[in-house]
């Protein structure tokens, strides 16, 4: 690629995501999040708490029942603790689904990992590195969905590094495949 439109690119990736540290020349080919239906899964998860919540709410407050005042008090502190718990959790869960990322550049793979709001982990990876490039659906859900798992395998230690619920499509998939050949392609010459 010519330096110049390489440089473009750099500072556009630079640009497009700034949390990530980019080497001089090094831009993002590929960025991809958790699939779209992970999210609508989250939000409807939210929503079917807060309804549930919110209708026990309005059937204590309309209904006729035996329950006397010191009754009803006990009953909507429960009401508002499993309201503040769907409202956290659904929090969290969006949070965890932003802060899985996985991106491609010319030179690297970067996999940044959020297991829960304290856990997380960040993997780069050389892409001359990379021995195979896979995606796979195991459950009728991913099929149905068009979702499943990105697996990244290693040359040497053999480690493998999968980025679940991705929708990467066959095209990616080439593309990957291809940007990876032309990395070990780079590493050959450079050996040479």
């Amino acid at each position: 690629m010519d330096k110049s439109l390489a440089k473009i690119r750099h500072e556009r990736s630079k640009k497009d995501f700034p949390g990530l540290k980019l080497e001089d020349d090094e831009y993002v080919e590929f960025a991809f999040r958790r699939a779209k239906t992970c999210l609508i899964m989250i939000l409807m998860g939210i929503s079917a708490s807060l309804t549930v919540v919110l209708l026990a709410f309005l059937l204590v407050l309309m209904g006729q029942s035996a329950l006397d005042e010191m009754g009803k008090n006990y009953l909507f502190i429960i009401l508002f603790t499993l309201l503040a718990v769907a409202i956290v959790a659904g929090v969290i869960a969006l949070m965890i689904y932003q802060g899985n990322k996985l991106f491609i550049t010319n030179r690297h793979v970067i996999q940044m990992v959020m297991t829960s709001p304290v856990v997380s982990s960040i993997n780069i990876i050389d892409l001359g590195s990379v021995e195979d490039a896979s995606f796979r659906r195991n459950s009728l859900m991913e099929n149905l969905f068009h979702y499943g798992t990105l697996r990244l395998s290693t040359v040497g230690d053999e480690t493998t590094y999968t980025f679940k619920y991705s929708d990467v499509s066959g095209e990616d998939l080439k593309a990957i495949t291809k940007l990876i050949s032309s990395a070990k392609k780079e590493v050959k010459k450079g050996k040479d």
